[in-house]
């Protein structure tokens, strides 16, 4: 998994191959590979570690957890229902 950015600093986070030039379907503009997405501790989710795929569990530790999963990782306890918006 890697991280492409556009001049327009629009990303996205894919597997790539070698050699392969991948283009923005909107701007038309060529990604360019910027950053490895490095694999954390084993975890239920699939989302990678950055700030929007993330919230605060809610118990007394306030530890970040992904949006993806049901449990807490850190507390184990169940985690609430994301609000729409």
């Amino acid at each position: 998994m890697y991280r492409l950015r556009a001049r327009s600093d629009r990303e996205l986070i894919r597997e790539v191959e070698p050699g392969t030039v991948y283009v923005d379907r909107e701007s038309g503009e060529e990604f360019d590979v910027v950053g490895k997405v490095l694999p954390l501790a084993p975890s239920p989710s699939s989302l990678p570690w950055a700030v929007e795929n993330l919230r605060l569990c809610g118990c007394s530790l306030e530890q970040l957890a992904p949006k993806d999963v049901n449990d807490c990782p850190h507390c184990g306890r169940r985690l609430p229902a994301i609000e729409a918006g």
